[in-house]
């Protein structure tokens, strides 16, 4: 186990409107505001979304078992935001919904709004972490300084 403590710094709110992405809305105003490290939460309505609900393969490398989530539906999320060499990456896991069904993982690519989503950001101050490269598993992982 790896721990480290820092603070809460600045507290960004934003909402999300019918077809913007999750992905590219919320690490955008990141590297906007050069947010390094947060705690993100999600709330509100989603309309469609590749999600992975866990590993289809864990050796050699993980693959992911992605399932589509075709709303438009609900969702409550909860995830973190750091940055890897390239800029600040979102990782967030969510549970939707629709009707029924319900669904609990990580939406990736495409997940899109459906009317509103309410996101908050939380960012911590203090820390030195970022997302690395690790070799065993093929993922970007955190990484503590």
């Amino acid at each position: 186990m790896e721990y480290t403590t820092g603070n809460i710094g600045r507290v960004i709110a934003m909402r999300l409107s019918e077809g913007d992405d999750l992905y590219e809305s919320i690490q955008s105003v990141a590297q906007k505001e050069n947010i390094r490290a947060a705690a993100v939460l999600i709330t509100g309505g989603i309309r469609k979304a590749s999600v992975v609900v866990g590993p289809k393969q864990e050796t050699p490398k993980i693959v992911g078992d992605f399932r589509e989530f075709v709303g438009p539906g609900e969702v409550l999320g909860a995830g973190t935001l750091y940055w890897d060499d390239e800029g600040p990456k979102l990782h967030i896991h969510t549970a939707l919904g629709k009707g029924d069904m319900a669904m609990v993982g990580c939406p990736r690519g495409g997940a899109s709004t459906f009317l509103i989503l309410e996101v908050t950001i939380l960012e911590i101050t203090g820390i030195e972490a970022s997302r690395k490269f690790d070799p065993q598993t093929g993922l970007k992982l955190l990484k503590l300084e």
